[in-house]
C-alpha cells in the first residue's frame, strides 16, 4: 500500500453536518473506512469506524440539513460524543491501519472530498487536536475518478454505473455513504489496475 500511494494510506471519510459551512455549521456524524489490500494485491474496504458528534457550542444547525440526513438530535440511542472524543474514535483505527501498512500519512478519500476535509479540519482546529493523521489539504476525490471512469459525478449514479446497488432509503447516513464510496474507489482502482496489467502483457507479447 505504501508503495502504491507514495506512503499515503487512503481512508474514505463521510461527514453529516448541520449545513455547508465548516466554520459555521456543526459536525454531527462522521464515518471512516481505511482501504486495505488483499493477498492478490487488490484494494478492498476495511472496517468502518463511526460516531455521532455533539454539536460544538456556538455552531449552527440548519433544519433543512436534518431533513436530508434524517438525524434526530435528541434520539435516545444517538450516543453522540464531544468533538474531541469523536475525532479520537476515528483517528485511532486510522493510525493503526497506517502502522499496519507502513504509511506515513492518511489521505482522505471522499465524494466531494474537500467538503469532508473542511469539516474534519475545522473540528481538529476547534479542539486543538495534535494527532490528526490526515494530510491537511490533499485528497482523492471520487467525483473526479467517477467522472473519468463512468461519466458520472453524482454518487448514486456513479455507484450504479459501476454495477453496484444503491439504496436511496439508506443514503445520507455517514456509514452508508462511506461504505459505498469505499467500494466505488476500490472498483475504479482495481479496474484500472486490471486494464494496465492487460495492456502491459499485450505489449510484452507484441515485442516478443
Amino acid at each position: 500500500m505504501a508503495e502504491r500511494f507514495r506512503g499515503f494510506l487512503p481512508v474514505v471519510v463521510d461527514v453529516e453536518t448541520g449545513g455547508f459551512e465548516a466554520d459555521r455549521h456543526a459536525l454531527l456524524e462522521i464515518a471512516a473506512i481505511p482501504i486495505e489490500i488483499d493477498e492478490a494485491g487488490w484494494l478492498v474496504p476495511g472496517e468502518v469506524a463511526t460516531t455521532h458528534v455533539e454539536a460544538a457550542e456556538g455552531l449552527e444547525i440548519d433544519p433543512k440539513s436534518l431533513e436530508i440526513t434524517g438525524i434526530i438530535l435528541d434520539h435516545p440511542f444517538r450516543d453522540a460524543v464531544p468533538e474531541r472524543a469523536a475525532l479520537d474514535r476515528i483517528f485511532q483505527p486510522v493510525r493503526a491501519a497506517m502502522r499496519r501498512h507502513r504509511c506515513q500519512r492518511a489521505i482522505l478519500v471522499g465524494h466531494n472530498a474537500h467538503f469532508d476535509l473542511g469539516f474534519l479540519n475545522a473540528a481538529v482546529k476547534r479542539v486543538d487536536h495534535k494527532r490528526n493523521p490526515f494530510h491537511p489539504f490533499s485528497v482523492f476525490d471520487t467525483v473526479t475518478l467517477a467522472a473519468m471512469a463512468y461519466g458520472q459525478t453524482v454518487l448514486a449514479r456513479a455507484v450504479a454505473a459501476a454495477g453496484m446497488d444503491w439504496d436511496e432509503a439508506e443514503a445520507h447516513s455517514a456509514v452508508y455513504d462511506t461504505q459505498r464510496t469505499a467500494e466505488l474507489f476500490c472498483r475504479i482502482h482495481n479496474d484500472f489496475a486490471r486494464r494496465a496489467s492487460l495492456e502491459a502483457a499485450l505489449t510484452r507479447a507484441t515485442l516478443a
